[in-house]
């Protein structure tokens, strides 16, 4: 019998998401959150700016990073294994405490919110891992997208299927069953049953097929032109900067490049060092 069998039996729900028996990674889930304050004036719908931090007590990971996502735009966070690409993105939604700099969001100073309560602010996050309940059924997986909401969430989850048809057909199945594109696809349209007002993905297409990724961008690209600002981790750099408003280009956790999508494809560093030429 595997340790896993052990802890879990071989009935009920097998998720390690879920109860995590190994202790691999843990959420402060006592942290309580403090006031929101207000924006400044001119802000970006979303910004995390002038950001430096790390985790707990170790070295600052981000620099002085400054990212941001207008309403109806693409932004994407590319740069070399190790650039803080995620850590910039986790700091924004609230997993690690900055020890300078502020997110704000829709004209609100959110920093001093946990995830928990960013969530409820607007912002649907969507990890790079353990991002389904895998012996739940995909239906199953976008009720629990909704756990914050009091209304009729049947409109929400009809508008999911529509916008994820292959997985539509799937609903009753188990969500593990699924090819990993599909997982990608229940993991986002549970982010959006939230109905958030900024989507937030790390690194959609990591381990994907290039036949699926391209189907995943498209649908990037459809749910930020119904207006809901998108923010992403990509490690498909060349790929998500044909498809993004604003780019950002990380390296050692501070901006080195900042443009649209096609000004960094023309820039002769940013090819060369970022996108092999």
């Amino acid at each position: 019998m595997s340790d896993q069998d052990a802890v879990f039996g071989k009935r009920g729900n097998r998720d390690r998401s879920v109860v995590n028996p190994g202790g691999r990674g843990s959420i402060d889930g006592t942290r309580r959150s403090g006031p929101v304050g207000p924006g400044h004036a001119g802000d970006p719908f979303l910004i995390g700016e002038g950001m430096t931090g790390g985790y707990g007590k170790g070295a600052d990971i981000l620099h002085d990073c400054t990212i941001a996502v207008e309403q109806g735009q693409i932004a994407v966070i590319v740069g070399p294994n190790g650039a803080g690409k995620s850590t910039a993105m986790k700091a924004i939604f609230g997993m690690l405490n900055l020890r300078k700099g502020s997110v704000r969001l829709n004209g609100r100073d959110i920093t001093a919110l946990n995830p928990q309560d960013r969530v409820k602010a607007g912002m649907g996050f969507v990890p790079q891992v353990n991002n389904i309940f895998p012996s739940m059924t995909v239906e199953e997986n976008l009720e629990m997208g909704a756990y914050i909401r009091n209304d009729d969430i049947r409109r929400t989850m009809e508008q999911v299927y529509e916008l994820f048809p292959a997985v539509a057909a799937k609903r009753r199945q188990a969500a593990g069953e699924l090819s990993g594109g599909q997982r990608q696809q229940v993991a986002v349209g549970r982010a959006l049953m939230t109905q958030p007002s900024v989507l937030m993905l790390d690194e959609p297409t990591a381990g994907v097929s290039p036949i699926v990724m391209d189907e995943l961008f498209d649908r990037i690209i459809a749910i930020a032109r119904g207006g809901l600002p998108v923010l992403m981790v990509e490690q498909n750099a060349k790929q998500a900067m044909m498809i993004a408003d604003k780019a950002y280009v990380l390296v050692q956790g501070a901006n080195a490049h900042t443009g649209t999508g096609k000004e960094l494809m023309q820039n002769d560093e940013v090819r060369r060092t970022f996108l092999g030429g």
